[in-house]
């Protein structure tokens, strides 16, 4: 049995080729909703997607009626994609999830039908500026954290951490339901610190490449008492009057930039975790395993997993796939 499954995002969409819960096949099409934000229209978007389409099955041999269901996910389905689908109200599970699939043909892109997977909202009757901070969106991380629960075997209650440009943590329930989901620019920010600021030529415009656990640490105990800002011209003061390697001072600068992450997560209305709660970190090694150190070093937490990179591979589509079991579109 053949599955399609479509991924976008801000910037790239991935089309999968899925036989038995296993994905043998994927192309890759640079190309998200920014280029219809930027555009004004969706037509590069479609273009990009019929294309990773007819790849798929040209280099597998296929025809598209050997081809069971189409699975969509992401930004794919929010007003600067290709159909949009309304955000559901947490909590919800994979049985509401299930339910609010939404099949439709768009004939531009393929004959034949696209399943939508809605994405989640959390739930805040009338967002103002005093309350803002509980409501949150996503689109896509929804069915990754569904993929890790199935995987993993996840009790909650629990909290996936999903790095990224826009870092994304999900909690669910003792019912494994997802409650609601914050979201943070930690990767852009990051980025831009790193790459756009008087700092770029002490880091060399450089990442942190491997990791370095007491840089970690120093950058996240200095920014809890002095702050982001401040400690980012610090990397500046580190180059001047240190022989500290651009590596070690990248590392400062990510510890730096996940300690503001860690305070918001214990104190967001958005999630409303408590100190029993099952962290749970993805993501790419470096990313992840500075999570990891900044969690452990805080000690608020109990309980912190880092998920093995096997368990990573091709999220967005074997959570599509499993909620279209769910559904019944998949047999």
């Amino acid at each position: 049995m053949n599955t399609i499954t479509i991924d976008t995002g801000t910037t790239n969409t991935r089309i999968s080729l899925w036989q038995n819960k296993k994905a043998v096949y994927r192309s890759f099409r640079e190309v998200g909703v920014r280029d219809t934000a930027v555009d004004g229209n969706n037509l590069r978007l479609k273009a990009g997607i019929k294309a990773g389409i007819e790849e798929v099955l040209l280099k597998n041999n296929l025809h598209l009626y050997d081809v069971t269901n189409i699975l969509a996910t992401g930004m794919i389905t929010s007003n600067v994609g290709i159909f949009e689908v309304p955000h559901l109200n947490a909590p919800v599970g994979v049985k509401e999830l299930a339910d609010g699939m939404i099949p439709h043909y768009l004939s531009d892109i393929v004959e034949k039908e696209i399943w939508f997977v809605p994405g989640v909202k959390n739930h805040v009757s009338e967002v103002t500026i005093d309350n803002c901070e509980a409501m949150d969106i996503m689109r896509g991380e929804e069915v990754e954290a569904v993929a890790l629960i199935s995987r993993l075997k996840i009790k909650g209650p629990a909290v996936i951490v999903l790095p990224g440009s826009h870092s994304k943590y999900v909690a669910i329930n003792e019912d494994n339901k997802i409650t609601g989901c914050l979201t943070s620019l930690a990767g852009e920010l990051l980025s831009v610190i790193t790459n756009h600021t008087i700092i770029a030529n002490a880091l060399e415009k450089s990442f942190a490449k491997e990791l370095n656990r007491e840089m970690i640490i120093q950058g996240y105990k200095n920014n809890q008492q002095y702050g982001l800002s401040r400690l980012s011209f610090s990397v500046r003061i580190l180059d001047q009057f240190t022989n500290l390697s651009i590596n070690e001072k990248a590392n400062f600068l990510l510890g730096a930039v996940l300690s503001d992450e860690l305070k918001a997560v214990k104190n967001s209305k958005a999630l409303s975790l408590k100190q029993d709660s099952h962290i749970v970190i993805a993501g790419k090694d470096i990313l992840k395993q500075a999570y990891e150190v900044i969690f452990n070093e805080d000690a608020y937490f109990h309980k912190i997993t880092a998920i093995d990179n096997k368990e990573l591979d091709d999220l967005a589509g074997y959570g599509a796939i499993c909620l279209s079991e769910i559904r019944g579109i998949l047999k």
